[in-house]
């Protein structure tokens, strides 16, 4: 089952976070659109949790001056702690399991 939702909004993001709860196994596909070519990256791994938080810079009409960020936190199959910021460019596909 692939992640298809495409508001991201508070309210699309709530649904996005109920559809893929913490201990849920996932395949995450992220890409970046750079003029001399996309980067994809493929994290697998199981949800750890989700969270908002602020960056480090400064941004007019965010929430206390700060523009904040839906972040992943996802555990990969070595142990390794992973958070991801998500945004249009990230889907997320359930697994039954992980390889």
């Amino acid at each position: 089952m692939t992640d298809r939702i495409d508001d991201h909004s508070r309210d699309g993001l709530s649904r996005r976070r109920a559809a893929f709860p913490p201990g849920t196994p996932v395949c995450v596909r992220q890409s970046i659109t750079r003029p001399r070519g996309d980067i994809e990256a493929e994290i697998v791994g199981v949800i750890d949790g989700w969270e908002e938080r602020p960056t480090g810079s400064w941004y007019t009409g965010g929430r206390d001056g700060k523009l904040w960020l839906t972040r992943l936190r996802l555990r990969k199959v070595d142990g390794e702690l992973v958070s991801l910021v998500v945004d249009a460019a990230t889907h997320i596909a359930k697994l039954e399991s992980i390889p």
